[in-house]
C-alpha cells in the first residue's frame, strides 16, 4: 500500500458537523454558500440590469479566453473514463468484493439519465438539431465546422453529429468521473461522501481544513448554478407548453406561478427520499420518454428514421475528432455559443450528478459503472435526438409548413407535435414529462447540496434540505426573469470555470485511489 492508504485520517472533520439550529451542517461550508446564494438573489432583485449585464461580460469573458480549455478538460476527462473502464482497474467493484447494488439496473439506470440530461435533451432535442442545420445551410463561422451550404444531406448529417456530439460521450464522462472519484473514497475507503474526501492521497489531512473547504464551497455553488440553469430551463419549456395548449400567456407572473407549484410538489418527493420519490418518478419518467419517443417515430418516416439512427452514429464519429479540437476554430459561433457553454454546463453540473451517480452505485464494478454511466445514455441519447431532430429536420425539408424553424427554442418541440396527429395529447403528455424531469432534477439536486452542506451525511433534518431547495429555486428564479436565458447560461458559465480546473486534480486523486484498491487484491 502507498504510504496515504496507510495513514487515512479524518481528523476533526466529523466533529465540524455541528447542530446549528437543530440542523446538521458543517458550518465552513454551508454558511459561506448560503449567504453567496442569497446575496446572488438580493443583487438580482436589487438591480436586475446590473445583474443581467454583469452576468453577460462573465460568459463573454469566460468563453473567449477559456474556451480552449474547457474543451481540454473535457477530453482528457474521457480518456480517462476510458482508460479506467478498459484497463484491469475496471474490475474494481465499488464498496468491496462482498458489496451488492441496492437497486435494480432499470432503476438504477432511470435515476442516472433523470438527473443527468432529463429536461435539457427535452428543451434542446428538437431546437439544437433545427438551429445548425439552419446555419449550416447557410454556411460561415456560425454553423458547425463552417456548414454545409447548399447541401442540405450534408448539412443534416453536419447537424446531427453536432447535437449528438455536445449530449454523448463528452458530458457524459464529465458525471462518470465525478462519480467514480466519490463512490470510490466513499464506499472502499470509507471517507464523507463530499469532493474534498477525492483529494486525500493529493493533500493529505490538509483536505479537512480550509482547503477542503474551499473545494466543498465551489462545488456547491457551481451545483446550485448549473442546476438553476436546468430548472430554468424546465420552467420556460413547461410555460411554452401551457401556453400552446390553453393560451395562457408566457409571462413573469405564470412562470413564478408555475416554479412555485413544481417547488411543492418537489418539497414533497424530498419528503419521500430517494426510494418513495426520486425513485418512482424516475422511473415513470423514463416510461412516459419512451413512449413519446414510439409516437414520434411510429408517425413519422419510421423506416427512414431508424436508418438515420445509424447514419448519425457514422456522422458522429467521423466528425468527432475535428468537434473536439480545442483551438484553431473556424466555427467560434457554433463553438463559443453551445459546445463551450455545454461543457461549462456539464463541470458545473458534475458536483450533483456525480454525487447522485455515487449514492445509487454502490456494489457495481468500475466497468459497468462507466458502461450505464457512459455508454448506455449516450446511446439512450443518440436515439432521442435522431428521432426528435431528423423527424424536425425532414419537416423543414418538406416545406415546413408550421413554422417550426421560425419558432423559439423553447416552443419548438410543441410546433413539430402540433405537425403530427393527436397533438394537443401529447403536447399535454410532454408538459407532464418536463415537469417530471423538473422534480427529479431539483429533488435530487437538493439532497445532494445538502449532503455536501453537511459534511458528507445524508441525516439532515427535512427543514435543511428546504432551505437548498427555496435557494436553489431563488436563484433559478431571478437569473430567468433578470436575463433570461442569457443569464442562466452565463452563471453555469461562470461557475464551471474554476470547477474545470478542480476536475483535472480530482482525476488524478481517483487514479491514485484506485491503484492502491488494485495492488490490495
Amino acid at each position: 500500500m502507498t504510504d496515504w492508504t496507510r495513514d487515512i485520517d479524518r481528523g476533526e472533520y466529523g466533529a465540524s458537523n455541528r447542530n446549528w439550529w437543530g440542523m446538521i451542517v458543517n458550518p465552513a461550508v454551508f454558511f459561506p454558500t448560503a449567504v453567496l446564494s442569497l446575496s446572488v438573489i438580493l443583487f438580482s432583485l436589487i438591480a436586475p440590469q446590473a445583474s443581467a449585464d454583469l452576468f453577460s461580460s462573465m460568459r463573454v469573458g469566460a468563453v473567449t479566453h477559456f474556451d480552449w480549455f474547457f474543451m481540454s478538460v473535457g477530453n482528457i476527462v474521457l480518456l480517462f473514463c476510458i482508460a479506467v473502464a478498459i484497463s484491469p482497474l475496471g474490475k474494481i467493484r465499488l464498496g468491496g468484493k462482498g458489496a451488492t447494488p441496492d437497486y435494480s439496473r432499470l432503476s438504477w439506470f432511470s435515476m442516472l439519465f433523470g438527473a443527468g440530461m432529463g429536461i435539457g435533451l427535452v428543451f434542446y432535442g428538437v431546437g439544437e438539431p433545427v438551429t445548425h442545420f439552419m446555419s449550416s445551410m447557410a454556411g460561415g463561422a456560425g454553423a458547425p465546422l463552417g456548414g454545409a451550404a447548399g447541401d442540405a444531406a450534408e448539412a443534416r448529417s453536419l447537424a446531427m453529429a453536432a447535437t449528438i456530439f455536445d449530449w454523448s460521450l463528452h458530458p457524459w464522462a464529465i458525471y462518470a468521473m465525478v462519480g467514480l472519484a466519490l463512490a470510490v473514497f466513499a464506499y472502499d475507503f470509507n471517507l464523507p461522501l463530499s469532493m474534498r474526501s477525492a483529494f486525500y492521497p493529493l493533500l493529505g489531512k490538509s483536505v479537512w481544513g480550509r482547503a477542503g473547504d474551499g473545494i466543498e464551497v465551489l462545488a456547491v455553488l457551481a451545483t446550485i448554478f448549473g442546476l438553476a440553469t436546468s430548472l430554468g430551463l424546465g420552467a420556460q419549456q413547461a410555460m411554452a407548453g401551457i401556453t400552446y395548449l390553453y393560451g395562457i400567456p408566457s409571462s413573469a407572473l405564470s412562470i413564478v406561478g408555475l416554479i412555485a407549484v413544481m417547488g411543492f410538489v418537489t418539497f414533497l418527493s424530498v419528503r419521500g427520499g430517494i426510494d418513495r420519490g426520486i425513485r418512482i418518478l424516475s422511473e415513470l419518467n423514463m416510461w412516459v420518454a419512451f413512449a413519446l419517443l414510439v409516437f414520434i417515430l411510429a408517425t413519422g418516416a419510421t423506416l427512414t428514421l431508424l436508418g438515420d439512427i445509424g447514419a448519425n452514429i457514422v456522422a458522429y464519429l467521423k466528425y468527432l475528432p475535428a468537434l473536439s479540437n480545442p483551438v484553431a476554430r473556424g466555427d467560434a459561433g457554433f463553438y463559443h455559443d453551445w459546445t463551450v457553454y455545454y461543457w461549462a454546463w456539464w463541470i458545473s453540473w458534475s458536483p450533483f450528478v456525480g454525487m447522485f451517480m455515487a449514492r445509487i452505485s454502490l456494489g457495481r464494478t468500475v466497468r459497468e459503472f462507466m458502461a450505464g454511466a457512459l455508454l448506455a445514455p449516450t446511446l439512450l441519447g443518440i436515439l432521442w435526438l435522431t428521432i426528435f431532430g431528423d423527424a424536425s429536420i425532414a419537416h423543414i425539408v418538406a416545406g415546413d409548413a408550421g413554422g417550426l424553424a421560425k419558432a423559439s427554442l423553447d416552443q419548438q418541440l410543441f410546433v413539430l407535435l402540433g405537425t403530427l396527429p393527436w397533438a394537443q395529447i401529447t403536447s399535454f403528455v410532454s408538459v407532464c414529462l418536463i415537469m417530471i424531469f423538473f422534480v427529479t432534477g431539483w429533488d435530487s439536486g437538493t439532497l445532494v447540496i445538502d449532503t455536501m452542506t453537511a459534511g458528507g451525511r445524508t441525516d439532515t433534518p427535512l427543514l435543511q434540505k428546504v432551505i437548498w431547495l427555496l435557494a436553489v429555486g431563488g436563484i433559478g428564479v431571478v437569473l430567468l426573469l433578470s436575463g433570461g436565458l442569457s443569464s442562466l447560461q452565463a452563471g453555469a458559465i461562470a461557475a464551471g470555470l474554476p470547477l474545470a480546473a478542480v476536475l483535472l486534480f480530482l482525476a488524478f486523486g481517483t487514479l491514485k485511489g484506485l491503484l492502491a484498491l488494485h495492488r490490495q487484491g
